[in-house]
């Protein structure tokens, strides 16, 4: 059997383990077991199907017995088939962080029976996002994730919740509209929705229907990747979610929205007419991001504003639009995706230490706990961009594409990605220096969980300075109980597979330079769905 036709499998195992965790809503344990192993299943097929297209290319998969461009086209190329991988990846090492948290909870900050279901649909729809061979289904792909991501946000019913999830869902709602209606004009105007085929045929449009179309896609999937002007939405949006789901979403959400930009751009509106706007939202994007950043004193709202910040960099990447550039911005996706899901992950742990996310509350973390002081230092440094981490070697590329374009636009972009890189070195630190470096009785307002713990690390219970009302559902309980180990666990695997791309950069950057060439290139990806010839 050709492995490729296991292809949509990436999307009917979550489905399918959605309907037996949703059958299973009263058995919790069953729940995670079904849960985690329908993704380890998922995550193992997907790295066949990468294996597959290394050796052999691109390769399409027609569903229903119907054939290109009328039938629905699932197609697996190298940039597609290591996007699954990688978010697969990630998404399993969150799911055991929340099945962990939740064991040790008792379940109790949210209702978890609704969780696993609703998290494996939210995986089905990221994998359908990648595989989708044309706009419709891609668009279905987005509706599936978002629909997902409107539960997750909400869970517990928190006044705060609910308010940042109302937000989320009008700026995804005008989104996907925006969407919904680029492509009933794009069909009226050539016949078809398939990518492959839009390829061939939307050149032959007048340059300013073009423009319009292409526009009109750049804003929505900017909505959804949070580029600047465009990102308002997120720092207020992703902070009030439980620490999985605000990891899984700084994770994967808005890449989905990055990888249609690449895909689009490269493979329907080739070309560089609309570069220069390109680069000006990336430095924008950099600049404003991290400034905002350098202004929070919440670590959660700190991380989602670099969130925003580093899109700017994959945006330039793809402005840029040459192999080196664009190879240069997958590894990047790849790499940001790791980081910044640990960094949030570890974040999730510092609130449970310490209490708090806030700053200005927290204050000898790297005695009470070296472990978890390590597990931020690494992804917080290799956010930063610090020789010799992936971090560094992701945007060196990025650099080196800029300086080769060698226009003044370029030059510019390069400076502001290299001070956007100290100015995320700068924010980082700050967190050290004030959550893990001071002790805390320096602290502006310090967490009393803080105050009641000993220099050897171990809670004080029932301190009279501490009492349930001021420490919420974390008083009372020994430092395992704060930190305990089926949610550190995944975070060590997590930050370990970071510590991974920096080992394995030469192979990731081989796989990220074939997959810019075929993106580049298109013929492929061309061929693979329409036949040989086809994209000539």
């Amino acid at each position: 059997m050709n492995t490729i036709s296991l292809a949509p499998l990436a999307v009917v195992l979550p489905f399918f383990g959605a309907a037996l965790a949703f059958i299973l809503i009263r058995h919790t344990r069953a729940q995670r077991v079904i849960s985690i192993s329908i993704l380890s299943v998922t995550l193992i097929l997907e790295v066949f199907l990468l294996f597959a297209v290394w050796e052999t290319g691109a390769q399409a998969v027609n569903l229903g017995g119907w054939l290109p461009p009328v039938g629905i086209t699932m197609v697996v190329d190298q940039f597609s088939a290591l996007m699954l991988v990688v978010s697969s990846a990630v998404s399993l090492a969150v799911l055991i962080y929340a099945a962990g948290q939740g064991m040790t909870d008792g379940d109790e900050d949210g209702p978890i029976s609704i969780f696993h279901p609703t998290y494996l649909i939210l995986v089905a729809g990221v994998s359908n996002a990648f595989l989708a061979g044309d706009l419709f289904n891609l668009y279905v792909g987005f509706e599936i994730l978002l629909t997902a991501s409107y539960v997750l946000m909400t869970l517990g019913g928190t006044t705060p919740r609910i308010r940042a999830g109302v937000t989320y869902v009008v700026v995804s709602v005008v989104s996907s509209l925006l969407f919904l209606i680029t492509i009933a004009m794009i069909y009226a105007a050539t016949g078809t929705v398939n990518m492959a085929d839009l390829a061939v045929k939307l050149a032959d449009l007048d340059q300013g229907t073009q423009l319009m179309l292409h526009l009109m896609l750049l804003v929505a999937f900017g909505i959804k990747a949070a580029v600047f002007p465009l990102s308002f939405w997120l720092p207020d949006s992703y902070p009030t979610a439980p620490a999985p789901v605000t990891a899984v979403f700084a994770g994967l959400l808005t890449k989905v929205g990055v990888y249609a930009m690449v895909r689009t751009e490269t493979l329907l509106f080739p070309g560089d007419r609309i570069n220069t706007l390109l680069m000006v939202v990336a430095g924008l994007t950099m600049l404003v991001g991290i400034l905002g950043a350098l202004a929070q004193t919440d670590i959660k709202r700190m991380l989602s504003f670099t969130l925003v910040s580093h899109i700017g960099y994959m945006v330039f990447g793809l402005a840029v639009g040459s192999v080196v550039g664009i190879g240069s911005a997958v590894f990047y996706v790849v790499h940001h995706i790791t980081v910044q899901t640990s960094l949030f992950l570890v974040t999730g742990l510092i609130e449970r230490r310490g209490g708090t996310a806030n700053m200005d509350r927290l204050g000898g973390l790297a005695k009470l706990s070296p472990l978890l002081g390590v597990l931020y230092f690494i992804p917080a440094i290799n956010l930063a961009g610090i020789p010799p981490f992936s971090g560094f070697l992701g945007k060196l590329g990025l650099m080196e594409a800029g300086v080769d374009l060698g226009t003044p636009l370029a030059f510019v972009l390069v400076g502001a990605s290299v001070v956007t890189s100290l100015l995320t070195l700068l924010v980082m630190a700050r967190v050290w220096n004030r959550a893990f470096w001071r002790t805390p009785e320096d602290a502006v307002h310090p967490d009393p969980i803080l105050l009641a713990t000993g220099t050897d690390g171990s809670s004080l219970r029932h301190s009279g300075d501490v009492n349930e009302k001021s420490t919420g559902k974390f008083a009372g309980r020994d430092a395992v109980d704060l930190l305990p180990r089926t949610m550190v666990y995944p975070t060590v695997g997590l930050v370990a597979l970071g510590v991974s791309l920096t080992v394995l950069a030469g192979p990731l950057f081989s796989l990220s330079d074939n997959a810019a060439q075929d993106l580049v290139d298109r013929t492929p990806y061309i061929e693979a769905v329409l036949g040989e010839g086809a994209g000539q």
